[in-house]
């Protein structure tokens, strides 16, 4: 008998009223959220290490309700498809950290631009969740297709450079300087202004809808990665937004890291290729989702031990920090 599908197939019947529940408590995150970053001001080290460490205890958190809801399965495929988007979320950080800088975007505003970068992000990773679980559920070839798909992106990861992202080139870029007028100057925190009875898009907006199209690219890998451990909604959809809420912090925590993680894209790419060998599997030979998990989280010690270790060595070699390198 062929081993059940596509990590963990069993799904479990979540009322409307859990549904409904639990996006009124991860509203209510955004919204306390929000009010205590009303005043647009820089976020500090102290300030966004403090944030960060707030989401994660929320996010692993939820694990423990999940546990007591569903069940230890459900409970593990949860933290399983957290650690996973969470890892691969990295990536895109840097990503953020290239376009804020490209554009100069002050680091008050910093904050403004990633809530609602992040809020849209939601939106969008809901439609790509119920979307590829619908077509798998409907389409079961599917999972070869995804599985082939993320060891294709691990073997691209492996290779990818941080120095290759040009926001100039970016084809949004490109077409809403075409197609929208933009201020020259950043207007407060205002996306969009008014001038003669016409209405301006701000630099603050562009790259807003820059950070939403990089998203859209980031969920591409992540969405099938998460599919790879679970078809259950829910726990999708959860372990999705909960790691999502504290990107924000975590960009502040990172954004000057980039180059101190070396060995950052070869991590990510072998657990790409990790979940990517498991969804082909799956077919024949199901993975543990403890396993898994483990295996994802030894991937990530290793990384973060291993980059260290080589940015400590140059150093040591050049003597002085990599800060100062890059200035050089």
């Amino acid at each position: 008998m062929a081993a059940p599908p596509v990590g963990s197939a069993v799904t479990h019947h979540v009322s409307v009223q859990a549904w409904l529940a639990f996006l009124a408590f991860v509203i209510g995150l955004i919204v306390i959220d929000l009010f205590l970053h009303r005043d647009d001001h820089e976020i500090g080290i102290r300030e966004a290490t403090a944030t960060s460490a707030v989401w994660i205890a929320l996010g692993s958190g939820f694990t423990l309700f999940v546990w007591w809801w569903l069940g230890g399965d459900a409970a593990a495929t949860y933290l399983t498809g957290y650690v996973i988007e969470k890892s691969l979320s990295v990536d895109n950080v840097f990503v953020w950290a290239v376009l804020l800088g490209y554009f100069s975007v002050p680091k008050r505003l910093q904050h403004r631009v990633l809530f609602w970068g992040i809020f849209g992000a939601l939106v969008l990773r809901a439609a790509f969740i119920f979307a590829g679980v619908a077509l798998i559920n409907r389409l079961e070839w599917l999972i070869f297709v995804f599985g082939a798909f993320l060891i294709i992106t691990a073997a691209r990861v492996a290779s990818h450079d941080e120095g290759e992202v040009h926001p100039e080139h970016n084809p949004v870029l490109k077409l809403m300087r075409r197609t929208v007028p933009v201020t020259a100057d950043f207007e407060g925190h205002h996306f969009v202004v008014k001038r003669d009875g016409r209405r301006f898009a701000t630099p603050l907006l562009v790259v807003l809808v820059l950070v939403e199209a990089t998203d859209v690219v980031f969920a591409v890998d992540s969405i099938p990665a998460i599919l790879a451990v679970s078809r259950d909604q829910f726990i999708v959809f959860s372990s999705n937004v909960m790691a999502i809420l504290g990107l924000r912090a975590l960009y502040f925590v990172l954004a000057g890291a980039q180059d101190r993680l070396v060995h950052l894209n070869k991590g990510l790419a072998v657990i790409l290729g990790f979940v990517g060998v498991k969804m082909i599997m799956s077919e024949w030979w199901h993975i543990p989702t403890l396993v898994s998990l483990a295996v994802i989280a030894f991937v990530l010690v290793v990384t973060v031990g291993m980059s260290l270790r080589t940015d400590a060595e140059q150093e040591k070699i050049s003597g002085m920090p990599v800060s100062d390198r890059e200035e050089l």
